[in-house]
């Protein structure tokens, strides 16, 4: 494999190091990954056979290495999990367990992890500063945690286990993706699609268009129980289906199972957990987080879950007052009938309130306005700089007094390459040892109307993007010297707190002004309409909040495994651990099954879930210091910034969290908030 003409060998020369899209062929990954490898390799020799042992010789030129690798590794898993194809999902499955043995052979290398542990224990004596102190402990805990404490024998063993789970995990993505596709449920007559609004009929026949179905509608699976239509469909029937195949994904029996998959994945974690003197993979994976061990986790959980499941039946008794001696209420029954019964209590309508939250309007004049309002940006959109996809949109990002800060590249509609769900990921990081700027990308899922038809939003779909927004802001406005701390380069259970603050702005006065106008007309967003979503700001939370908690749990059962247990049947494993809790409720299904529940098989979350609402509780903490110190001034957010976003993951994150707010965080403003 040549690598003539590879545009990863050196930097991009384009503006913040945009990667060269345009130059980039999927003929270049697999010869730059190799490259990339034994690059890394020769620069990881050349620090151990450094006689002398130093900060500057082991840990920054550490943080030097590894270059021409991060830049091929960055492009190529941002593209397979927005734009794949066979092809890449080949590349995929060929490099994830090559990436794990590599990374193995620099974290596992006892002579590497000598220099670092000489350095721990030396730095009384090595006068660094805060951030370098930080970065030493980080990397000594990232190799600790990977096994370098292990004899040879016992990383010999887990060399093994990790690249397995490298295999697995990509077989599981790729088996997902698939079976979703297949389960979009097929529609022949278009008088089933009643409830929808004539830009969503004819989205759904371009689908079906689209897959060869013509004359037909195309409802597309997401990757979460359940489907945003469920609220609109008056078609009891195809409501049904829709759920019912959201409930089967990749649990059908067919090529596409998952369960095979996943059961070995929680068998091999809980063994290598065992390598580490550790109960079970839970407990392995917490040591490093903020949580530190599943006990602190189920206090939190099980002080909510019963007040969540007791809300949840409340609002099931008025849902069931709404349909009437009919039928009993069903899991596909709920989104409908939750919009009658908001109408009933709440008078509002969720169909007609779209039509006030156009995309590019909550984009430009919500999203975009918050952060000027904040923190003083401003954004401009690069039609010419060239990304990854065609429907991904570059803007560029200054500070207040006009100086560059970035890069922000958007992809916000769904489409059958693109993995389900939302998120964030770095292009470039922000460092100060490269002199780089960053560049970061949002994904989302939003349904794509017809050619020449506006994109209008739900609730839903603008909480997502303000929320994706924030882990953008948390790596645009990062300040910091060394690439391995910039960002969101923070504890996993922490990492959702900055975006979640995010969705603060959504319904502020100022901002919500600025952006809901009606898409046709410009009238505002009505008064009315916002007292009663204020009113009904605790509305369905119980549905919420135990959909949640169910998948949590399900993440702690399978990662609190001990080896050589028989898990049996999965969905029989599902409803012990669910029953356990009190969260068995068949109205309310988990939000994830283990069969789809790609966050802890397939992207990094594995025992980590819970982490959405352990952020939360600082989340509601910091709205409310928000409210109580001004809301959107500039004075907020250049604190917030200074002590917290700007910070990355430089320093110890609950001591950064003290730093902006004073003190500890308390769980009574999420009780409040959850209407718990």
């Amino acid at each position: 494999m040549s690598l003539t003409n590879n545009p990863f060998l050196t930097r991009s020369t384009l503006e913040y190091e945009l990667p060269p899209f345009a130059l980039i062929e999927e003929d270049h990954y697999l010869p730059a990954f190799y490259a990339g490898f034994e690059e890394h390799l020769r620069e990881i020799d050349a620090i151990i056979d450094t006689p002398e042992i130093t900060f500057e010789n082991t840990i920054v030129q550490m943080e030097r290495s590894g270059q021409m690798l991060g830049r091929v590794a960055r492009v190529f898993f941002n593209k397979s999990s927005s734009d794949t194809n066979p092809n890449l999902e080949k590349i995929q499955g060929e490099i994830a367990p090559k990436l794990t043995s590599h990374t193995d052979s620099i974290t596992l290398n006892p002579a590497l992890f000598a220099r670092i542990k000489f350095l721990h224990e030396s730095q009384g004596s090595l006068n660094l500063n805060e951030e370098d102190a930080w970065l030493l402990h980080k990397y000594y805990n990232d190799f600790i945690h990977a096994g370098a404490h292990l004899t040879e024998d016992q990383r010999t063993e887990l060399k093994t286990i990790n690249e397995e789970l490298s295999k697995l995990d990509a077989e599981f993505s790729k088996r997902l993706l698939a079976d979703t596709k297949d389960l979009a449920v097929v529609v022949d007559d278009v008088a089933e699609l009643d409830g929808f609004t004539p830009n969503q009929i004819a989205a759904c026949a371009a689908a079906a268009k689209d897959r060869g179905l013509e004359g037909k509608w195309l409802i597309n699976a997401v990757n979460f129980t359940g489907n945003p239509v469920l609220a609109s469909l008056t078609h009891r029937s195809l409501r049904e289906r829709i759920m019912k195949a959201s409930l089967e994904k990749g649990g059908r029996g067919n090529a596409n199972d998952t369960r095979e998959a996943l059961v070995q994945m929680a068998t091999l974690r809980a063994k290598r957990a065992e390598l580490f003197g550790f109960k079970s993979h839970a407990d392995y994976t917490l040591d490093v987080q903020t949580a530190k061990n599943p006990a602190n986790v189920h206090a939190m959980l099980r002080q909510i879950a019963p007040s969540a499941v007791a809300n949840a039946k409340r609002e099931a008794a008025d849902i069931q007052a709404a349909i009437g001696d009919a039928f009993t209420i069903e899991s596909w029954d709920w989104d409908f009938y939750t919009e009658k019964v908001r109408q009933a209590k709440y008078n509002l309508d969720s169909a007609k309130m779209r039509e006030y939250f156009e995309l590019e309007a909550v984009l430009h004049d919500g999203v975009f306005f918050a952060a000027g309002k904040l923190f003083g940006l401003t954004f401009k959109e690069r039609a010419d700089l060239i990304s990854y996809h065609p429907e991904s949109r570059a803007f560029e990002v200054f500070n207040e007094d006009g100086s560059k800060l970035g890069l922000y590249l958007a992809d916000f509609y769904t489409r059958d390459s693109k993995r389900g769900g939302a998120w964030m990921n770095s292009l470039v990081d922000q460092n100060f040892l490269f002199n780089q700027l960053p560049v970061v990308c949002n994904n989302l899922n939003i349904p794509k109307p017809p050619k020449g038809e506006p994109t209008l939003l739900t609730l839903a779909e603008i909480t997502t993007l303000f929320h994706e927004f924030g882990h953008a802001l948390h790596g645009l406005l990062s300040n910091v010297k060394y690439p391995r701390t910039s960002g969101t380069s923070v504890e996993r259970d922490f990492v959702e707190f900055p975006s979640q603050v995010n969705e603060m702005w959504i319904m502020w006065p100022e901002v919500l002004d600025n952006y809901a106008r009606h898409y046709v007309t410009g009238e505002k967003f009505p008064q009315e309409w916002r007292d009663r979503l204020k009113e009904s700001e605790t509305f369905n939370e119980g549905h919420a909040t135990t959909s949640y908690l169910a998948a949590a749990v399900l993440d702690l059962a399978w990662h609190q495994l001990t080896p050589g247990v028989d898990i049996g049947d999965v969905f029989e494993f599902e409803r012990k651990a669910l029953d356990d809790y009190g969260l068995l409720y068949p109205p309310v299904p988990t939000r994830y099954r283990s069969t789809y529940f790609s966050h802890i098989f397939a992207s990094g979350y594995s025992a980590g879930y819970y982490g959405y609402i352990w952020s939360e509780m600082l989340d509601a903490e910091t709205v409310d210091w928000f409210k109580e110190s001004g809301g959107l001034t500039r004075a907020n957010g250049d604190h917030f910034r200074r002590e917290l976003l700007g910070r990355g993951g430089s320093i110890d994150t609950m001591q950064m969290f003290r730093n902006f707010r004073g003190r500890d965080a308390s769980i009574a403003p999420l009780i409040k908030r959850r209407g718990l």
